[in-house]
């Protein structure tokens, strides 16, 4: 499954880049990319494993970019 998700709050091109590097490290993620100008998120992972994946790339994202939010 590959979903994009519009991100708020996303301050610099350098914290987009760990953020994609960090997520495409989360086992069973397939590909991600992180687009500053875009202010965008799109994550690719098996359909059944999907949310608990994606509790695990906000987990990650917080870390790097604490004020940044993911709108599902």
């Amino acid at each position: 499954m590959k979903k994009s998700f519009k991100l708020e709050d996303l301050d610099c091109a350098n914290c987009a880049q760990k953020m994609e590097d960090g997520i495409k490290k989360i086992d069973g993620v397939q590909d991600a990319s992180v687009s500053f100008l875009m202010q965008k998120m799109t994550v690719t992972a098996p359909d059944e494993r999907f949310d608990d994946i994606m509790k695990e790339v906000v987990k990650t994202c917080r870390r790097i970019e604490p004020d940044c939010k993911i709108k599902r």
